[in-house]
């Protein structure tokens, strides 16, 4: 059974959805690939789990930098999204990492020549715990802010509430990421 709460963030409601023990979703209402779930979450204030995903996000919305760790996350997906999803627990706060460095990270984990940034790109895009887990903090090659599920307005609010620099971030005049 999946439980669910409505958190009011700065950037509009996030859904936060748990499962049993674990948090499984974090998502913006109206974003891309929204709450996949194949049953309806139940609402319940009570979850723990939900209730220390609020906090975590209270703290963080209120400029503290609390740790990903203290969450007990369980994000679905294939081992390959997975350890794209891990990489982008260790960007720090305030920084970015490419999909071209992301993907260079998991190539000489498996002992290859190279990995492809677009595979990267898809298991960023599909990232089930938005915000938490931070794919906001994932940029184009060039500086460019491609592509995010929740819109790139949200992308950088994200990145300036992190002291992200994004004046020297490009910001795309067509593509995916409008």
């Amino acid at each position: 059974m999946y439980f669910c709460v409505t958190y009011e963030s700065p950037i509009g409601p996030l859904l936060l959805v748990s499962k049993e023990d674990k948090l499984i979703g974090l998502w913006m209402y109206n974003q891309k690939y929204f709450c996949p779930l194949d049953k309806q979450p139940v609402e319940d204030s009570k979850n723990i789990v939900l209730q220390q995903a609020v906090n975590w996000l209270d703290r963080y919305f209120g400029g503290e930098k609390p740790d990903i760790k203290e969450l007990p996350l369980a994000p679905t997906g294939s081992s390959f999204r997975k350890e794209v999803w891990n990489i982008l627990c260790s960007i720090p706060y305030g920084e970015v990492m490419t999909y071209g460095q992301i993907a260079d990270i998991i190539a000489k984990r498996h002992g290859k020549p190279k990995m492809s940034a677009q595979a990267v790109g898809g298991a960023v895009g599909h990232n089930p715990i938005s915000v938490i887990i931070p794919c906001h903090r994932v940029v184009g090659t060039n500086g460019s802010l491609t592509g995010y599920a929740g819109g790139l307005s949200k992308k950088i609010t994200l990145l300036k509430h992190e002291g992200v620099d994004t004046d020297k971030l490009i910001v795309p005049t067509k593509g995916t990421a409008l």
